[in-house]
């Protein structure tokens, strides 16, 4: 009887340790997200950060339903020009961030193309470098499309203006490097 006794005792033992260490799993899991929240930034040219979901691939002058992915640093930096451009490539900055995958586990990646131009420019015909782009999920061609290898429109190439922001989200198995290739400031 006293062997049972320990047995049972010994038992209990164990499954309170096992539910004390999934709770202390479950809030380390929580304060990670507390501390590094979806949105940290991992400062390179193509930001990989955590972000949301684009709704409806519309054309937006801001993400009112996503926080901007752009810093205030990055707001201040200007580009090189000479005295007669109004713009520049380097006026369009390009974000991106993983969010949640389609329902089929295909990764999700949210991107974010915005007219940085600080002298007011509005800027069109704004082609990609996007490489060989496709997507499972599907892109309104208006705002994003591929015209041929490695050369992808935004906006349909119609102007962005000063300040505005294009947001959009594909589905591929792996993120694309995109970068911008030319401009046209009118």
């Amino acid at each position: 009887m006293p062997t049972q006794r320990v047995i049972k005792v010994a038992a209990m033992a164990v499954a309170v340790a096992v539910a004390v260490a999934m709770a202390v799993a479950f809030f380390a899991g929580v304060a990670l997200l507390l501390v590094f929240p979806p949105g940290f930034c991992y400062e390179h040219q193509i930001s990989m950060i955590g972000g949301g979901e684009s709704k409806n691939n519309t054309l937006s002058s801001t993400t009112a339903t996503h926080r901007k992915l752009l810093n205030q640093r990055e707001k201040a930096k200007q580009p090189d020009r000479s005295s007669e451009e109004k713009c520049v490539s380097s006026d369009v900055l390009i974000r991106q961030s993983p969010t949640d995958p389609l329902s089929s586990g295909i990764p999700a990646y949210y991107v974010e193309i915005v007219n940085n131009c600080f002298t007011g420019c509005n800027i069109s015909g704004i082609h990609i470098n996007c490489g060989l782009f496709s997507s499972a999920k599907f892109i309104d061609p208006k705002i994003f499309k591929q015209l041929s290898y490695d050369e992808c429109l935004v906006n349909d190439g119609k102007p962005l203006v000063s300040g505005g922001t294009i947001d959009f989200t594909y589905a591929n198995t792996y993120v694309y490097q995109l970068s911008v290739s030319s401009v046209l400031c009118p």
